[in-house]
């Protein structure tokens, strides 16, 4: 009696297995997409994002969702990789979104504007201020659902082939700069160009621009930018916090199972912590280094940094007064930055300055 029983209970069991096996395999299908990346592969700091995305989500799904990653120009151009999601080309891209200016200047706040957030800020606003939210419902007009994926830190002003000692001597200058910080220096004179990474040195080097920013020592010394312009300008105050995202095609988001979906968030978390630290862990000693080779490490003039803000303001009233979206996102930003540095001059700021005046002691 006891073995007609077990066997009853066995055969039920077997046949609650047979049940539950396919539900749980078809609820973790074997998923492969590709990712476009805007960098190019030398820099692994910010390419390496992608790779960290995509090998976390491998880790978190037992290597049932693949995401192959290409670097800027093997699928895409850099500065298409956005085009390439929304066309669904590609299922998901590695980027930047203020090289998005063109398409509609509201791109560059969820990245970063001149005199905006500086990196913690940014990431606090992306993650629990509200700032996603609102950026996805701008991202749906392009076919796209965006997540934070990447953050650099506060990047330099970049390298310039002559010296700047006022803001005069900005008048005709050729510079790559990226997203709206082209239309607050265009203000003061500066002619914007916008380039790839990949593209930066040889333009520097013909002199068919006359300056370039891009991230930082690490990413600009591996680019070679100090052998054709050695004078190194700081802060990039077009840059205090830029984010990188990833862009995911929405019918490929929404056709993921929700615990794919969980795992594409909690990757895009580790790549956002592990970019940022790999910079800061990597940026002095490549400081260091460029110095000792020869570059020419300077401050922004004062009254350029005045006149640059002042540009900046004005340029947000222009846009805003035209573009709802880049008014409603611009007035949340500035609402935020205004409580955060309300709070950080109490104790961040406090204790930064005087780490800063008594290092070493």
């Amino acid at each position: 009696m006891k073995r007609r029983q077990f066997m009853k209970v066995a055969g039920a069991g077997a046949a609650a297995s047979a049940i539950a096996m396919p539900a749980i395999a078809q609820s973790s299908p074997e998923i492969k997409w590709r990712l476009t990346s805007s960098f190019p592969k030398s820099l692994d700091t910010i390419y390496g994002g992608g790779e960290t995305l995509a090998k976390v989500v491998s880790e978190l799904t037992d290597g049932k969702f693949q995401i192959q990653v290409f670097a800027a120009g093997e699928i895409v151009p850099g500065l298409q990789a956005l085009d390439a999601v929304s066309n669904n080309t590609v299922e998901i891209a590695h980027t930047v979104a203020y090289y998005y200016v063109g398409k509609d200047p509201t791109f560059a706040i969820p990245s970063s504007v001149p005199f905006g957030l500086n990196t913690r800020m940014q990431q606090a606003w992306l993650a629990q201020g509200g700032g996603e939210q609102l950026f996805n419902d701008f991202f749906k007009k392009f076919n796209v659902v965006g997540i934070h994926c990447g953050n650099t830190g506060a990047q330099m002003g970049g390298w310039f082939r002559k010296e700047i000692k006022t803001v005069a001597d900005l008048q005709g200058l050729k510079m790559r700069i990226a997203g709206i910080a082209g239309s607050v220096l265009q203000k003061l004179g500066v002619v914007p160009q916008q380039l790839a990474g990949g593209d930066i040195y040889p333009a520097l080097e013909k002199g068919t621009i006359d300056g370039a920013e891009w991230v930082g020592p690490y990413d600009d010394e591996k680019l070679g930018f100090a052998k054709v312009a050695p004078y190194y300008y700081y802060p990039g105050f077009w840059e205090g916090g830029p984010a990188v995202h990833a862009f995911i095609n929405i019918e490929k988001w929404e056709g993921l199972p929700k615990h794919y979906q969980a795992a594409l968030r909690a990757a895009s978390a580790v790549a956002t912590n592990t970019m940022t630290a790999k910079y800061d862990v990597q940026n002095p000693a490549a400081l260091k280094r460029l110095v000792a080779a020869g570059a020419q490490l300077r401050p922004f003039p004062q009254d350029m940094m005045e006149a640059s803000l002042k540009a900046a303001n004005e340029v947000y009233a222009e846009i805003s007064a035209k573009n709802a979206d880049f008014k409603k996102a611009i007035d949340a930003m500035t609402a935020f930055r205004g409580d955060q540095y309300l709070w950080w001059q109490v104790a961040e700021l406090t204790y930064d300055i005087f780490q800063v005046r008594n290092r070493g002691k």
